[in-house]
Formats: structure tokens, sequence, C-alpha cells
């Protein structure tokens, strides 16, 4: 089983203990997530400052 984890800095939801997106610390304590497909046109994207696609946690721990 595969354990995702979250980053503490930009909320990407990834595996392993350092983020792909923005080299931050991951953890495990997350909650609730949101996937983002195009950028530009969401509106969560831009609430949430969000700036490349991918799954993002809501809340991180």
């Amino acid at each position: 089983m595969i354990s995702l984890k979250a980053c503490r800095q930009c909320h990407l939801v990834c595996e392993g203990t350092k983020c792909p997106n923005c080299g931050g610390e991951t953890s495990r304590e997350w909650q609730g997530y949101v996937v983002v497909l195009d950028v530009e046109k969401s509106q969560i994207s831009q609430k949430l400052g969000i700036k490349a696609p991918g799954r993002y946690a809501l809340r991180v721990k």
C-alpha cells in the first residue's frame, strides 16, 4: 500500500519525504484534497495560490 503525503509548504499530495514541486518537507497528517487540472481557469487554484496542476491537500499538519 502506498502512503501518500502532503507538502507542508505548497500542499501538493505526493510520495516520499521531499516535495517534487517545491522541495519542502512532507507530512502524513493531512485532510481532504482537490485536483486542479487547469490552473488558469480554476477559481479554487486562484484562492489557494496553486500555480501547477496536481492533487493538493486542503489541510496539512
